[in-house]
C-alpha cells in the first residue's frame, strides 16, 4: 500500500473533532506511507466546518468537504469515500471511538488478498472499553437478529464505525449505494458479499461514548430501511 485515505463523515462533531483530528495526525505522521485525512460535513448547524478549516492549516493533508445540507452519514461516507484517492480506504466516527491505530492491524490482511476489512465489537480479542447501555444493548440485539433474518451478510457486527476497502471494492460497491441514513452499513456489505468480495473481521478496542445517541425511532428507520435493502435485492434493484 502506498497511500492510506480516512474518511471522518462528522454531524456537529464542534466540540469533539479537533481532539480526533489531532490524533490521527498524530499517529499517521509516524508512519511509513503515505495518507489523506478527509473531513465529510454533513451539513452540520454548529461550528464543525469553522473547527476543521482552522486545523487544515496546522494538521498535513487534512481537507475539507463541507455540505451545507444534510444528507446522512451514509450520504457523507459514500461521497469522502469516493473522493479519496488511498489505495486503502477507511472510515471512521468523529468522536474516536475506535481509533485509528487499529488500522495497523487491518493493513496486513489487505496483503493477504482480502478487500475488505472490517472492525468488530462482537468477536474474540475485541474489547469494549465501555459498554452501552442497556436499552442500546437491546436494541442492538434486535437490529442484529433482523439484519440476519432479512439480510445475511455474513459479519458478527455490521454497525461498527470503523470500516477499510480497497480503492478497487470501493469504486465497485459505494456507485451502487442508495441508503444514506441509518442502514447504509448493511447495504455496503450485503452489495459487498453479493459481489462475492473477500471481507475479514478484525477485534478492536471500542469505547462508547455517551455524548451519541440512537434513538427508538433510529432503529424504526433501520428496520424500515433493511426491508428496503431486502427488497432491493429480491427485485434485482442493484445493477450487476
Amino acid at each position: 500500500m502506498d497511500k492510506l485515505s480516512v474518511i471522518i463523515p462528522s454531524y456537529n462533531e464542534d466540540k469533539r473533532i479537533a481532539k480526533t483530528l489531532e490524533a490521527v495526525s498524530d499517529f499517521l505522521k509516524k508512519q511509513p506511507y503515505s495518507y489523506e485525512i478527509l473531513v465529510i460535513n454533513d451539513g452540520s448547524k454548529d461550528n464543525t466546518a469553522g473547527v476543521v478549516e482552522k486545523l487544515e492549516a496546522d494538521i498535513p493533508n487534512l481537507r475539507l468537504i463541507n455540505n451545507t445540507d444534510n444528507h446522512g452519514k451514509g450520504w457523507v461516507t459514500k461521497q469522502g469515500m469516493l473522493a479519496a484517492v488511498g489505495d486503502v480506504r477507511v472510515f471512521m466516527d468523529a468522536d474516536n471511538s475506535t481509533k485509528i491505530d487499529e488500522i495497523a492491524n487491518f493493513l496486513p490482511f489487505f496483503k493477504q488478498g482480502f478487500d475488505i476489512v472490517l472492525g468488530s465489537r462482537r468477536i474474540a480479542g475485541s474489547n469494549v472499553a465501555k459498554d452501552q447501555n442497556h436499552l442500546r444493548e437491546f436494541l442492538g440485539w434486535v437490529f442484529r437478529t433482523i439484519v440476519h433474518i432479512l439480510v445475511p451478510v455474513g459479519v458478527t457486527d455490521t454497525q461498527c464505525g470503523f470500516k477499510a476497502f480497497t480503492a478497487s471494492a470501493t469504486d465497485a460497491i459505494f456507485p451502487k449505494q442508495t441508503i444514506f441514513r441509518w442502514a447504509f452499513d448493511v447495504e455496503i456489505l450485503a452489495l459487498a458479499r453479493r459481489s462475492k468480495y473477500k471481507i475479514k473481521e478484525v477485534p478492536i478496542t471500542w469505547v462508547n461514548d455517551e455524548a451519541s445517541h440512537v434513538k427508538l425511532i433510529g432503529m424504526i428507520n433501520m428496520l424500515l430501511e433493511i426491508i428496503e435493502i431486502r427488497i432491493n435485492l429480491w427485485t434485482g434493484k442493484y445493477p450487476q
